[in-house]
C-alpha cells in the first residue's frame, strides 16, 4: 500500500513538472542534529528579503538551538534510558503576520518540542519590527501611556478577555472561561500576552492587536493555541498621532480562521 501511494505521488508530481525531490521538505536556515536532538530553524520568504531581519532572527534561532542542545546532551548523560528510543525533536518558525506603513513588521515565532513525554509541546511568541531604525520594539509609541495597571492596559485586558470568552463559547469550551485561566493576562506589556498588529482591509493600515497564546496559557492542554483580537476603536481614547496614523480599517474576513 506504501509503495503504491509513493508511485501515485511520483506520478502526480511528474504530471505538473515536478520531481519528488524537489517536493521534499524545505532546507532548514539552521540546524543541530546529534544523538540527543534534532533541531531546526526556519525562516519565512518575506523575512530572509528583509536582511536585517533575517539576521536577527536567526541569531535568536542558533542561540536557542545551542541551548536546547546542550540540555539534551546534559539529560542524555544523566538518564541515557530517556533517550533509547531517539533525540529530542525540536522546530522553530519564523513567519511574517502583517507589514503596517510599510514600517512596522509583525513576527510570529512558532516552537515545537517533543522531550519525549506525554506530549510533544508548543509555544507562540512574537516579534515586532521597526523596518525604519531595523530593531525590535515594544507597542509603547502607538500609546500614550503603557504603565502596568494603567488605563491602557486595563482597557486590553478587558477586551482581550472579551475576545476569549467569546472564543470560547465559538468551541464549546465556556466551561474553562474562568478567572483562574485568565489570571496570567495581567495589565502589563510584559505580561498581558504576545501581541502583533492585526491586518486590516485598509491599505497599509492595522485594525487592530492580535494576542497569541499557546496551549495552557488561558485554557487547558486540549484546547490549543487562542489568539485574542482588540479592535483598534477600542484603543482609539489612548493612541498617539502615530497609532492613529497606523490604525484603521476592518479585520479582513477569513483572519481569524487562518490564526
Amino acid at each position: 500500500m506504501k509503495l503504491v501511494l509513493k508511485l501515485s505521488v511520483a506520478l502526480l508530481l511528474g504530471a505538473i513538472g515536478l520531481s519528488p525531490s524537489l517536493a521534499a521538505d524545505p532546507k532548514p536556515d539552521a540546524a543541530v542534529k546529534t544523538k540527543s536532538i534534532d533541531a531546526r530553524v526556519f525562516l519565512d520568504d518575506k523575512i530572509k528579503a528583509d536582511t536585517a531581519l533575517a539576521a536577527d532572527c536567526l541569531a535568536e534561532g542558533k542561540k536557542w538551538l545551542d541551548k536546547n542542545a546542550a540540555d539534551a546532551a546534559a539529560s542524555r548523560k544523566a538518564d541515557p534510558q530517556f533517550f533509547r528510543d531517539g533525540g529530542w525533536d525540536f522546530e522553530r518558525k519564523y513567519s511574517i503576520r502583517s507589514i503596517v506603513a510599510d514600517r512596522y513588521v509583525s513576527v510570529l515565532r512558532n516552537d515545537y518540542m517533543d522531550t519525549h513525554g506525554a506530549h510533544p509541546n508548543s509555544d507562540v511568541n512574537t516579534i515586532l519590527w521597526d523596518k525604519t531604525d531595523n530593531k525590535r520594539i515594544s507597542i509603547r509609541p502607538f500609546f500614550t501611556e503603557t504603565a502596568d495597571k494603567g488605563p491602557t492596559m486595563k482597557a486590553m485586558v478587558k477586551a482581550i478577555i472579551t475576545s476569549l470568552k467569546a472564543e470560547k463559547k465559538k468551541r464549546d469550551t465556556s466551561e474553562t472561561a474562568t478567572d483562574e485561566w485568565f489570571k496570567s493576562v495581567e495589565p502589563s506589556l510584559l505580561k498581558i500576552g504576545a501581541v502583533t498588529l492585526a491586518p486590516s482591509t485598509e491599505a497599509g493600515k492595522s485594525s487592530g492587536l492580535t494576542f497569541h497564546y499557546p496551549p495552557y496559557a488561558v485554557g487547558p492542554y486540549a484546547e490549543g493555541e487562542y489568539v485574542a483580537f482588540v479592535p483598534w476603536e477600542t484603543l482609539k481614547p489612548y493612541l498617539t498621532p502615530e497609532g492613529t496614523h497606523i490604525f484603521g480599517g476592518a479585520r479582513p474576513k477569513g483572519d481569524a480562521e487562518e490564526q
